[in-house]
């Protein structure tokens, strides 16, 4: 990495400093790859480690076999490599700090160019419901007149945007991987939507999983929203490390208390932030801003709870009320959730490839009438089980059918919990036609039944087993969906 003295990691605080620094930047996927740009704009020395790309500086082997680490001031990780990784193991060794892109982003924060200093971050993280929150609150504070952007675990990365002078508010979605090696965040407004077990493979187990999305909370400035429902969310919070005066605004899909958000005669009401809370709830929208974004059999319950997060952050952020509403309706989902593909033949066929764990497949399913979907399901199961999401959700199920290298997890709960659901497993072997063979196994078994079934792609898994993505697994389905001919 060249001669020279290294910067001191305390002094690591500015982009001044950092333009000095000697940087690991570990991992060139999408904020890897933004890391090093901003690093090297600013003048920092670079190198890069990756196994799999062809313009890497190094592989890990042959970084660990040289003395990079005695001279690096900072390592910059992607979010996909776990804590016990050599590199990193070597780097703590080494006394190296460990940075996530989105610590670097936050060291790196320019003044916005409508004055005030640096644009406040509003974080967003959950096991569930992220993009779709983060995605609405840009909505809502874009139609406040602010320049919002959502970004982070969405898209963009964070670093770009911290560095983007003419972003006013930033709605960031962070995943529990960025959160482990952040640790100088202190967000204007933070949520934990929700905690249900998740890359347990990655965390080690359940505890040190949410004790990563409780980051978020640490040194919040005006309001930590929470679950009402999920008693996990609010106990992070009163662990949190939060600046004076902030406070605690739950949401419930309940008549709301003082210190919440939530639910009057499907209306969106706040009781957390008003003026006049402890006698009134001030109404932000109806059910009618978030008409559009009803699936088949109507509105779902976490579709709602997004909402109510997403209007507490933009109502700590100083959104005038009327502008959630506003914002709600001029928000579009995106793809891969819980949307219509086509109808044939009487039955509906939905994806929802982007629920890849089981709490995010048990919110899809809950919004379907009893005994009328086909699931498929299975993929890379990440260490998780499914006993709970089959327990809960086996009334909704006609059929299922399971795609994956491994579908034993699945097949074994499904046995435990829903014994008289047949259940038709596609083999593996072929990679490249498993979507087609798995379409083709639904409509049978979805014929089967008639009108009213609903094909419901929802696999409560990881899809890197057989497919680049949950977008690329989605896309199949899709492909296959629109193929099917009417039999009439």
């Amino acid at each position: 990495m060249g001669d020279g003295l290294t910067v001191g990691a305390d002094d690591l605080r500015t982009p001044e400093a950092l333009s000095r620094a000697r940087v690991v930047v570990a991992g060139l996927g999408v904020s890897g790859r933004a890391a090093r740009d901003v690093l090297a704009g600013l003048g920092a020395r670079v190198t890069t480690v990756d196994d799999r790309a062809a313009d890497a500086d190094a592989t890990v082997e042959a970084f660990l076999s040289g003395d990079g680490l005695a001279a690096a001031d900072v390592v910059v990780v992607s979010p996909g490599w776990p804590p016990a990784h050599p590199l990193l193991a070597a780097a703590r060794g080494a006394g190296v700090p460990v940075w996530s892109e989105v610590e670097l982003a936050w060291r790196l924060r320019v003044d916005r160019d409508s004055g005030g200093g640096p644009a406040p971050w509003l974080a967003v993280t959950g096991t569930n419901g992220k993009t779709t929150t983060v995605e609405m609150l840009a909505s809502v504070l874009r139609a406040a007149g602010r320049r919002a952007a959502a970004v982070g675990n969405v898209g963009t990365p964070v670093v770009l945007a911290a560095t983007d002078p003419a972003l006013d508010v930033l709605a960031v979605e962070l995943s529990s991987f960025q959160l482990h090696h952040t640790e100088s965040m202190a967000a204007q407004a933070a949520v934990v939507l929700n905690v249900a077990a998740d890359h347990l493979d990655w965390h080690g187990s359940l505890d040190a999983y949410a004790a990563d999305k409780g980051r978020v909370y640490a040194g919040v400035e005006v309001a930590c929203v929470y679950n009402a429902a999920d008693r996990t969310t609010e106990d992070l919070v009163r662990e949190a490390d939060v600046a004076d005066g902030a406070v605690a605004v739950g949401f419930t899909l309940g008549s709301p208390g003082v210190g919440q958000v939530g639910l009057v005669d499907r209306m969106l009401v706040d009781r957390g932030f008003a003026a006049l809370r402890h006698t009134h709830a001030a109404e932000l929208a109806t059910f009618d801003d978030l008409a559009h974004l009803a699936g088949p059999d109507g509105l779902a319950p976490h579709v709602v709870q997004d909402a109510l997060a997403a209007a507490a952050l933009a109502l700590a952020h100083g959104v005038p009320p009327e502008a959630v509403g506003a914002g709600l309706r001029a928000y579009a989902p995106g793809a891969h959730r819980i949307a219509t593909v086509a109808e044939v033949d009487g039955v509906r066929y939905v994806d929802d490839s982007k629920a890849t764990n089981a709490h995010a497949a048990a919110a899809s399913l809950a919004a379907f009438a009893p005994r009328s979907v086909v699931w498929l399901a299975g993929g890379l199961a990440k260490g998780a089980t499914f006993d709970d999401l089959v327990a809960a959700r086996a009334d909704r199920l006609h059929a299922v059918v399971l795609i994956g290298v491994d579908p034993a997890p699945l097949a074994d709960a499904l046995a435990r919990h829903a014994p008289q659901v047949p259940v038709v497993r596609v083999d593996p072997g072929d990679t490249g036609t498993v979507m087609t063979r798995a379409v083709t196994e639904a409509r049978r078994l979805a014929d089967a039944r008639g009108a009213g079934t609903t094909v419901l792609l929802a696999p409560a898994c990881a899809s890197m087993d057989q497919f680049s993505s949950y977008a690329a697994r989605g896309e199949a389905f899709a492909a296959e969906v629109r193929a099917l001919q009417p039999r009439g």
